[in-house]
This record gives structure tokens, sequence and C-alpha cells, in this order.
């Protein structure tokens, strides 16, 4: 056994009684959130049902009314018409739909800039690249300060008669920085730009109103507010040309064709409306748990770095349980490994991609240097964490980050 791998195997120490017993705190909330019981209760209550929604009899229409009645309930919660939600397989495809679904529904040979954010998740990111590839678009980076928070002057600037879309997501996933959503739309607009908006992260976690908005089109999905996996929506205004990315039977106003997912839209209703409905209190709750985290760690490692906006001077300018810390000199993967044996799971500030792990193209945005960026961890809190959870996190902390640091040595 090398001395490096030596070094990440020594962590039967780490393990706690109550972990041994399979008692584990789960703090990536930012990734998948456990479902809550009202999402569980309404998808039981469909499982059994039969009839396709998009079927004439009496089963069909039963179907049908489930999913909107889904509809009118998200459509309720989030400042939105019923008409203006297209329900999609998550938030990947809602985000796809919505880049290249409003740039080819333009058809302006005039108009061929896609704006987006250099910290925008890889399904905006990436959408904007292929268009560039495929379509002959050209997509302009919007930068960012160290903060994560968009560089208006520079937004200002890339704007003009030639902007097709504008991407700009609502809240960080890596570093939980919330944008100026209400000002990117206002200013898009004067240049005659489309405007969409990932909300992924933030709807269920801070106030978003797609009417007062002033938004075109807007991304979100279940599994990140506590419903279920596989089922999301784009929030498209009916004045919005939007083309289609697939094609069938003409479902969702005929540009999400696919028979549509009943189980699933009563469990996304079910969701948006409790994490709506108890969000006021549940962002302070968060808030407050993140930043007493950051107190421990910063207790527990003095030297551990904050990125973001959030700070306890401002614990508003991010999404309430996103942080995301840098241990110097501790690789982040090694991070997660010995955290992981110590029943916390967390994630780190990398992509991973075929097996290679790359600094996080959302860190190096923000300036962070390759060798910090690679020390990240991503702590994400949500409705199930607790103190306890933090508690855990502080006994081991410390050991933790000795024991990365000791394998980083010797690579």
């Amino acid at each position: 056994m090398r001395p490096e791998d030596s070094a990440l195997a020594r962590t039967s120490g780490l393990r706690s009684a109550r972990q041994t017993e399979g008692v584990r705190s789960y703090l990536d909330h930012a990734a998948t959130t456990p479902m809550r019981a009202e999402a569980v209760a309404a998808v039981t209550a469909e499982l059994t049902r039969t009839g396709n929604p998009s079927s004439a009899h009496g089963s069909g229409r039963a179907a049908r009314r489930v999913v909107e009645d889904a509809r009118e309930l998200v459509a309720e919660r989030l400042g939105a018409e019923p008409a203006e939600v297209v329900f999609t397989g998550g938030g990947t495809e809602a985000d796809n739909l919505a880049v290249k679904g409003a740039y080819w529904g333009r058809r302006d040979a005039a108009r061929r800039d896609v704006l987006v954010s250099a910290v925008e998740h890889h399904a905006v990111g990436d959408a904007a690249l292929w268009l560039a590839q495929a379509q002959g678009a050209q997509v302009r980076i919007l930068p960012v300060d160290g903060t994560g928070r968009l560089d208006l002057d520079a937004y200002a600037a890339a704007l003009g008669p030639q902007s097709a879309v504008v991407s700009v997501m609502w809240g960080n996933n890596e570093v939980g920085t919330l944008q100026p959503v209400a000002e990117v739309a206002a200013a898009g607009h004067a240049a005659g730009a489309v405007l969409h908006s990932d909300a992924v992260q933030a709807v269920g976690h801070v106030v978003v109103d797609f009417a007062a908005s002033g938004l075109d089109l807007l991304s979100l999905t279940a599994h990140k507010l506590g419903g279920p996996v596989g089922i999301g929506a784009l929030l498209a205004r009916r004045s919005t040309a939007l083309a289609a990315v697939q094609h069938g039977g003409g479902q969702e106003r005929d540009v999400r064709s696919g028979t549509l997912d009943v189980v699933g839209a009563a469990g996304f209703a079910a969701a948006v409306d409790v994490a709506v409905r108890t969000l006021e209190a549940e962002a302070v709750r968060e808030t407050a748990l993140r930043e007493e985290l950051f107190a421990r760690v910063r207790a527990a490692v003095p030297e551990a770095v904050r990125h973001g906006a959030a700070s306890p001077e401002d614990p508003a300018a991010g999404l309430p349980g996103v942080l995301s810390v840098g241990f110097p000199g501790a690789p982040g993967d090694a991070l997660v490994m010995l955290l992981d044996a110590a029943g916390v799971d967390v994630s780190t500030g990398s992509a991973c991609s075929a097996g290679v792990t790359a600094p996080s193209h959302v860190l190096t945005a923000l300036g962070v240097e390759e060798a910090d960026a690679r020390s990240v961890v991503r702590f994400s809190l949500g409705h199930t964490t607790t103190t306890a959870d933090l508690e855990r996190v502080s006994a081991v902390l410390p050991d933790v980050v000795a024991r990365a640091r000791a394998a980083a040595a010797y690579v």
C-alpha cells in the first residue's frame, strides 16, 4: 500500500458509535434533499392510479385533473399563471429547453449572442456552448466579482442589438451567491433579449415570484426542495417564443412532448407547496445554522476560508443553506472521503469527468487559485439539518483535515 493510501485508509478512529449504528449527518442538500412527508404522501396516493393524462376516457381525465391541480398549485406558489408552467423531466431539461428553445424560437439572424454568467450550472453553460458549436451562436461569458455576483457594468457593456438570450442563475449551487435577477431582467429587456434564470437552487429556499421578477423563463426542479427526482418545470411566459427541443405528441404547449408524469407532478406540487409556505421560518433557521457551522469550522480549523457573498455581516446575500469552505493544503476529494467515513455527507467544489478531477469553474470565475479551489468543500443544509449535525462536523473536522493534509504530503 502506498503511504498516501494508508493515510486515507486510517479512518477507523473517526467512526463514532452513533455512526456505526447507521446515523449520519447529511449535509449535501444542494445535490438533492430528502423528500418531505407531504410529497411522499402525494406520490404514494397516486402510485396505483391508472390512466394516461392525454387520454379522453374517464381514467385519463382523472389523471389529467391531478396534473392540472399540480400545475395550478405550482403556479400559485411561484407567482405564475397555470398556463406558464411547463412540466419537464428536471432542471437540466428545463435549462436546455429555455436556452435552446428561446434561441431557436427567435429565428433572428441579427441576434446571435447568448449571454451567460461565468458561474452557471453546466446545464446552462454547456447548452450555450452547443448552440455556438452547432448553430452559429456567439456565446458571451459574463464575469463575476470575487463573491460570485454578476458584474453589472460588464453585463451592460455586453448587451446590444445582437443579444438574443440572457441566462443568469438566481442562486449559485456551489457558493450560494444570489444574483440581482430583477436588475438583470430589466437591462436585458431594454436590449430586446429573452431573459432566463436557473432557479433550481433558489425555489423553496428564497422568495421567488415569477411575475415580479421580470423574467421570461425560469427553471426549477422537484428534488432540490423536497420532491421526487425526475420532474421539474420551466415557467415560460406565453408571449415568449419557444421552440421545442423534443418532439412527439405535442404535450405541454407543444414544446415538451411526452406522457405527463402524474405521480411526479403530484409530489412536485406538494413539495413546492410546503417549501414555499414554510420558507420564511425555514430560511431564518437554515441561515442561523449555516452561520453557526462556519463559526464551528473556523474554531476547529482557523485558517479555513469562506467563498461566496454571504457573511455574518450580510447573511441574506446567499442561499440560506449553502456554505463553501476552503481548507488550505487539504485536497477536497480526500476531505469528502474522510468525512464520509466519519458519517458526514458533503460535496467538493470540483467537477469530475471521466475520472479526472478539475477545479470548479465557479471558484475559478471567483478568482480562486487552482490549488485553493481543489481544497474546497461544500456543506449544504436543508429541512432535516439539526444542531447535532453541526456538532458531528465540529468533532471530526480537525482530525479529518489533518489526515487529508498528511495524504497530500505524499502526492
